[in-house]
């Protein structure tokens, strides 16, 4: 499904987005539901806007058009941080400052993404046949969700100081989705028992 048409002085391509999941759906509550629980019980963390917005990230995740949906200026998904990282420079890909804040947050969506649900993943992420080889996921998501929480003003200035909360408080963060993941991975066995 075509949803716009990137263009930037003559490079132009259609863009694909996956559709949102919708407010009320089911996925949608169970990760809120999910997320809430392991931040408040497990971790003694009630931030409602923090945990709104990463059962957001792993509900939207969980399409994984989303995961890989910065693309590069010739509409190739990016996979790897490294190249995200180019094309959220303003000196070398970014075409405005917005486009260095939509990519720094989705590398920080990323990195927290990966390192909290599925860190088993990571080696492979990191083989040293690839660009993430030297890329700290922990570090660089930080990193990234500082530099987004650091645009503060007009449309962003609502977002910005739960994106520095999570640039604070990765570990944390990351933490909290690795006891989502074990609680995901009970499911099947409590559908048995039901």
């Amino acid at each position: 499904m075509q949803d716009w048409i990137y263009d930037d002085g003559g490079h132009s391509f259609p863009v694909e987005t996956p559709s949102a999941i919708p407010a009320n759906h089911p996925l949608r509550k169970l990760f809120a539901t999910m997320v809430e629980r392991a931040f408040l019980l497990k971790l003694g963390v009630f931030d409602s806007a923090v945990t709104t917005y990463v059962a957001d990230v792993l509900t939207d995740f969980s399409h994984m058009k989303s995961v890989y949906k910065v693309r590069n200026l010739s509409g190739i998904a990016l996979e790897e941080i490294a190249d995200m990282l180019v094309e959220a420079d303003v000196r070398l890909s970014a075409t405005s400052f917005n486009r260095e804040r939509e990519v720094h947050k989705h590398i920080g969506d990323f990195a927290l993404f990966w390192t909290g649900v599925f860190p088993d993943a990571l080696p492979r992420l990191q083989a040293s046949r690839r660009k993430d080889f030297l890329v700290d996921y922990v570090e660089q998501g930080k990193s990234s969700y500082a530099i987004a929480a650091s645009f503060d003003h007009g449309v962003y200035e609502e977002q910005a100081p739960v994106l520095k909360r999570l640039s604070d408080e990765f570990e944390l963060c990351m933490l909290g989705l690795n006891y989502v993941r074990s609680e995901i991975d009970q499911l099947p066995n409590k559908a048995q028992a039901a």
